[in-house]
């Protein structure tokens, strides 16, 4: 990481020029400017990278994702054509770690078109070299490029990525969080002047209370509702796997992470990886509004393990040496546990889909099947 980021004098300029930034302006310009933007420039994942996503840790988060997406296929009737998309593919392991274990089932394999949407060029090489010998698979900007069908839909780490807003309470109502120039040049926090109009009515239950100086941040709703539209009109399903709340409340999530620790937020716009926690009862309450059924959310470790993730591991290790054995049992406690350094309980998983869809595999109260009503 140098010093000075390239973007961080692009950022100040605009301060100058145009007065304070709201919070979900600054994250959008330090992931996505077209030259400094950190997920249009460089492949972030893995040990070299500046953090580790759960199918980097182990091929059996994929696995099991694919036979997640096997049940979904065969609640919806087993169709002859379906689309199998990812959003935000990483380096293409998670697909290609959940194809192979979708090659058990012939007739679902045949009819598999893989869609993955990408806008990082470093990473759609990456995803090709990866994903090479799959025979039917094609790069999008958007979701809404993906052609019509039923669909089963992937999401890791995706929502987490999605702009924010922020609002501080004061004692005359809720001001925007915006970024600005301190005394002495440098960046930081500060709230808009004015209030914003009537946003109690606005705000979830739990919010209400919120002490003075309490921080509320939401996403918009546009990205979930494009997938509750997509399986709600075209049949099927999309699961979401994120860091995360279950509740709607208020609390500043806002962080930076750079070679696997966390980092200023402000310093080195464009260089460090930029999320906040994701709201699962916001999601929730959108998809619903647009008329998709919803499922969960669970915490990843409860997922996992009601898809069978023990079994595949003891699976794996009663035939690999002492040393490969010891580390699927690491790969296993760091994907399931609650403790430190698990990701077990930190990360929840849900699920949206067309509203005849009943029960979801891992998720409903049938934990290994999906079905339809």
């Amino acid at each position: 990481m140098t010093e000075v980021s390239p973007l961080l004098s692009e950022i100040k300029k605009l301060i100058k020029s145009s007065g304070p930034m709201p919070v979900w302006r600054y994250m959008e310009l330090c992931l996505m400017h077209p030259r400094h933007g950190y997920y249009v420039s460089r492949d972030p994942l893995g040990r070299e990278g500046d953090f580790t996503t759960a199918p980097e840790v182990s091929q059996m988060f994929g696995e099991l994702l694919g036979l997640w997406s096997a049940s979904i296929w065969r609640a919806i009737g087993s169709p002859d054509s379906l689309r199998l998309i990812e959003i935000g593919p990483g380096r293409g392991t998670m697909m290609a770690d959940a194809l192979r274990a979708l090659r058990v089932l012939p007739p679902l394999y045949q009819s598999l078109s893989v869609h993955l949407v990408e806008i990082n060029p470093v990473l759609r090489e990456k995803q090709r070299a990866t994903l090479g010998n799959v025979r039917d698979i094609t790069w999008h900007e958007s979701i809404d490029d993906v052609p019509e069908g039923p669909a089963v839909i992937l999401t890791n780490e995706y929502f987490d990525v999605l702009p924010i807003h922020q609002v501080v309470r004061h004692e005359n109502g809720w001001h925007e969080r915006v970024i600005e120039l301190d005394s002495n040049g440098k960046l930081a926090f500060g709230t808009a002047p004015e209030p914003m109009p009537r946003f109690d009515v606005l705000l979830p239950p739990l919010v209400r209370a919120a002490p003075l100086g309490a921080v509320f941040e939401w996403r918009p709703d546009t990205e979930i509702m494009k997938l509750a539209r997509r399986v709600r009109d075209q049949d099927g399903a999309a699961l979401i796997i994120d860091y995360g709340h279950m509740r709607s409340d208020s609390g500043d999530t806002f962080q930076a992470i750079a070679r696997h620790s966390f980092s200023d937020p402000l310093k080195n716009p464009g260089q460090a990886d930029v999320t906040a926690h994701v709201d699962f009862q916001a999601l929730a309450r959108a998809a619903e509004d647009v008329g998709a059924r919803v499922h969960g959310p669970v915490t990843q470790g409860e997922f996992l393990k009601r898809l069978g993730i023990e079994a595949r591991a003891a699976g794996l290790m009663a035939k690999a040496t002492p040393e490969i054995g010891a580390e699927i049992a690491g790969a296993l406690k760091r994907l399931t546990d609650s403790g430190r350094g698990g990701m077990g309980s930190m990360f929840k998983a849900m699920a949206i889909s067309h509203p005849e869809l009943t029960s979801i595999a891992g998720l409903s109260d049938h934990p290994n099947d999906a079905e339809r009503s």
